[in-house]
């Protein structure tokens, strides 16, 4: 850290080098060359989280390119976000990484990866970027606090005791517990929403789930019905209970209400994507027609996992070896109503992999998100999920980090 400043020159912090940090010192440093343009990480390493999602691969974005749906796929935020999506969307986010020689492709599912399958040709990107802008990077060095020295200067203390004047702030440190940009955020008036864990699987001890782990249904509702709050998608059983997207957006938008039950309650499971009983008892009187002489166990008019439809038949007391034509009216309506509507009850939750999402954070009303620019400090901005955003899973977090990111950075360098 150079001893002398010139104090006439725009010298920018940033709190934070994850994804919304670098994205912003980057987008700063090539805006304005002229800038002075610090980024401060308090660890050793910087960009974990993108090296880590993805399973290694990193889930850069989304394919949805309508701000307007995009969107929707943000239980807190997205509201705020629409405006900012228009300024940059995941389009912009494709064509960002594609000038720099990333391609991106895109699964059946909607989630964009480099083509390398591989996250550290994402890190490597970033960290490039920055270094040809100019960006200064401090490793192990956090701000420890911050004060207005006057309107146009921020005073950091940092980590290693030497100070920075700085004429513009910007927190990306992220989301979860003990987050030092929150301490920061208060320090200078803000304050923080409640935060609890988002993207999380249930712990769930049931008969039907039994040594079930590994298998999965591409299509199943899951509802929280005392809060009205339902989902569906893919479920894949584990060892513990029961995960995958169906269950993970469901504890997105659920967060702060399992948050508060301590994750002890009853869901309320429709194994066939959501069916109505009517459809499901149709289904079943059909192949009871149509293969009076065979087993159950051999015709499986939902084209379930075989293992999952024998403990189907299991569950409700149904020999497998039963023939469709013995199938009684109470056994046929024991499985509409178990397929239709399974009350499992939770008991705990375990976070999905490395898809560490925090709900909570800072204020969304404290903040102008035609600019990133905080309502109380001039010049103060805010990026990624340290504010109170959150996206499920898909991609979604990583673009609102580099939609708040670059929207910070262009007013921080062309702004008033």
């Amino acid at each position: 850290m150079p001893s002398t400043q010139n104090l006439e020159r725009k010298t920018v912090a940033i709190a934070g080098a994850g994804a919304a940090g670098y994205f912003a010192a980057i987008n700063v440093a090539e805006a304005d060359p002229e800038a002075e343009v610090h980024l401060f990480e308090s660890s050793r390493r910087t960009l974990t989280k993108v090296s880590i999602s993805g399973g290694g691969r990193c889930n850069v974005t989304h394919s949805c390119f309508d701000p307007r749906e995009l969107v929707s796929y943000y239980p807190r935020g997205g509201k705020e976000l629409r405006g900012a999506f228009h300024q940059w969307q995941p389009q912009d986010t494709v064509d960002w990484f594609q000038s720099r020689g990333v391609a991106l492709k895109t699964e059946a599912d909607g989630r964009m990866f480099p083509t390398t399958d591989d996250s550290q040709t994402i890190v490597d990107c970033l960290t490039q970027a920055a270094q040809s802008a100019g960006v200064k990077l401090h490793l192990r060095t956090g701000v420890s606090s911050v004060r207005r020295q006057s309107e146009e200067r921020f005073e950091l203390t940092l980590s290693n005791a030497e100070t920075l004047i700085a004429t513009h702030f910007l927190i990306a440190t992220g989301g979860g517990q003990k987050n030092a940009g929150h301490t920061l955020a208060t320090s200078l008036g803000h304050s923080i929403s409640d935060l609890a864990p988002s993207l999380f699987t249930f712990h769930i001890d049931h008969p039907l789930l039994k040594d079930l782990q590994g298998l999965s249904l591409p299509s199943v509702q899951v509802s929280y019905p005392p809060a009205k709050l339902q989902q569906a998608g893919p479920i894949v059983f584990t060892h513990w209970g029961l995960s995958g997207p169906g269950i993970l957006k469901l504890s997105a938008w659920g967060a702060r209400v399992f948050s508060e039950l301590d994750y002890q309650c009853e869901l309320k499971v429709n194994w066939f994507g959501g069916s109505k009983p009517e459809t499901i008892r149709q289904s079943l009187e059909t192949a009871k027609r149509q293969n009076a002489r065979k087993a159950l166990v051999s015709i499986n008019p939902f084209d379930f996992p075989r293992r999952f439809w024998e403990r189907l038949l299991d569950f409700v007391s149904i020999s497998p070896d039963t023939q469709w034509a013995q199938l009684s009216k109470k056994a046929l309506n024991q499985l509409v109503e178990t397929i239709t509507s399974t009350s499992l009850q939770a008991n705990g939750k375990s976070m999905n992999k490395e898809e560490f999402v925090t709900c909570g954070g800072v204020t969304l009303k404290e903040v102008d998100f035609k600019t990133l620019q905080s309502r109380i400090v001039p010049n103060l901005y805010f990026a990624g999920e340290v504010l109170d955003i959150d996206g499920v899973t898909g991609g979604f977090n990583f673009q609102a980090a580099w939609t708040t990111s670059r929207v910070a950075a262009l007013h921080i360098a062309h702004g008033a």
